[in-house]
């Protein structure tokens, strides 16, 4: 299905703020759709003049749809629909004519010209479904009534306000709560469900005649509002907006959009939506990811602690091997340790990995026996990896690297550079340990090697990271090169 973006391009005249304007009404027709229960479908002008693109489609929650299909990206020519062709032409709601037929349902349809900056730039078609129509509620008329307002400030170049969005991804919905307020702020008429929310807050009669401002700084405590200006003015009905009152008990997101439409402010449509429940899970996983990151920085304590006890158990023994064993531990555990690090530092279970493997280069190096004469140099970017995956990659490169230094360059004169090469490719990592050592042993086979490390990376590679390992000659020149493919999640 095309985007609307890519219709502008193909096929119409449209600007780049003609295009920013129909984002903003197509970010709350949601709204117009619920409240007109009905279907809503954006028509744009094609550029040679011949008809109309189909470039957004929404359905409404509140009544069933008027299409079964989707439309987008469908072409109607001049003459089709008489009823779009009239409200581009003459600028004006379009509400004459018989209902369609569609699959057996009798469909009302209306057109609404989108005006900006005095230029009709689009058409909206208003398809509502028939079937089952009875005498409206007064919620049902309240609701529609709204629609019409809206409807008008599309047409007159009013809505939708510039530069409008919500300040919440769980801003208030029709259905959560509904206020229709007056020009002064009063309380014209609220939903069922606009009545319970503020029932929550301590409200024990109507809401009808009341002053939403007056009323909610009656319930709200001054430290669960915002400041007076934006209460008065969202609640009030004056500002396209939204904000959180509540209590110690309630959360409330609610939301303003001011209606004119002849031009001259009549009063507010008012969203209000009980968020009380999201707040508490929000704020369940604010105190998850602190101890999860207390957990992992308490782990990395460890950790060291570890390995500082290893460091000393080594400086101990006699046995040059045993010194060497424990000094490979030390560095293995203080691998884990910088990946714990990291993870105490991070909101989430994933870490930027290159500010982990750069330490580990310099920790291989400062340790070995051949001090600053080895060099590590990365090229390219792990970018954010999942933390099962980041310990695992940060042993196997750990092991690498420490088998570059010391096999490749047993002379204690020799300078050299270990370069790691990485690669994110087609949901894939690839990544090279290249070293310009003295290369591998004549006959070197991976498989019948029985290095401790090696079998450590060839374990971690395959069974942990669900990837392949080679060993080999770097391609040109000497030394050796280790390469890792491994599957992104």
């Amino acid at each position: 299905m095309p985007t609307m973006t890519d219709l502008v391009r193909s096929h119409t005249d449209l600007d780049d703020e003609d295009v920013a304007w129909l984002q903003l009404l197509q970010a709350d027709w949601q709204i117009i759709a619920d409240l007109s229960f009905a279907d809503l479908v954006l028509w744009l002008p094609d550029r040679e003049g011949k008809g109309f693109w189909a470039a957004g489609q929404m359905r409404p929650t509140t009544g069933p749809t008027a299409y079964v299909d989707d439309v987008v990206g469908t072409f109607v020519p001049i003459g089709r629909r008489p009823l779009i062709d009239a409200a581009y032409l003459q600028g004006r709601l379009v509400r004459e004519g018989d209902p369609e037929w569609r699959d057996d349902v009798p469909v009302r349809v209306e057109t609404i010209p989108v005006r900006r900056a005095g230029r009709i730039i689009a058409v909206v078609a208003r398809n509502t479904n028939l079937l089952g129509v009875r005498t409206p509620s007064r919620l049902e008329l309240s609701y529609l009534q709204t629609a019409a307002d809206l409807t008008q400030m599309i047409a007159h170049g009013h809505f939708p306000a510039a530069g409008q969005r919500s300040d919440h991804a769980d801003t208030p919905r029709v259905g959560d709560g509904f206020l229709r307020v007056d020009n002064v702020g009063r309380v014209v008429y609220a939903s069922p469900n606009a009545l319970s929310v503020y029932r929550r807050l301590g409200l024990s009669g109507d809401l009808a005649g009341l002053s939403l401002a007056e009323l909610t700084r009656d319930l709200v405590p001054p430290r669960r509002r915002p400041d007076e200006e934006t209460l008065s003015a969202v609640l009030g009905g004056r500002a396209h907006r939204d904000t959180e009152i509540g209590t110690d008990t309630v959360s409330l997101i609610v939301r303003s959009i001011p209606l004119r439409p002849a031009g001259d402010h009549i009063g507010a449509l008012i969203l209000v939506r009980d968020v009380t429940d999201l707040r508490r899970r929000d704020r369940e996983l604010v105190t998850k990811d602190a101890t999860i990151r207390e957990i992992h920085h308490r782990v990395k304590n460890n950790l060291q602690t570890v390995a500082a006890l290893l460091r000393l158990q080594a400086r101990r023994m006699d046995s040059e091997s045993a010194r060497l064993a424990l000094e490979e531990a030390v560095r293995r555990v203080g691998s884990i340790a910088l990946v714990h690090e990291m993870l105490s530092q991070s909101v989430g279970e994933r870490v930027d990995f290159d500010e982990i493997v750069d330490p580990l280069g310099r920790m291989v190096t400062d340790v070995s026996d051949q001090g600053g004469r080895i060099r590590v140099r990365r090229d390219g970017t792990f970018g954010e990896l999942p933390s099962e995956s980041a310990t695992a990659l940060a042993m196997v490169l750990t092991e690498l690297l420490q088998n570059a230094v010391e096999h490749g360059y047993d002379d204690p004169e020799t300078a050299g550079e270990i370069v790691l090469t990485v690669r994110r490719i087609v949901g894939r990592l690839h990544v090279t340990v290249d070293d310009d050592g003295k290369g591998l042993p004549e006959g070197f086979d991976l498989d019948a090697s029985t290095s401790l490390g090696l079998s450590i990376v060839r374990t971690l590679v395959e069974s942990e990271l669900g990837g392949q390992l080679e060993l080999g000659p770097v391609p040109s020149g000497t030394g050796t090169r280790a390469a890792l493919d491994v599957p992104l999640e």
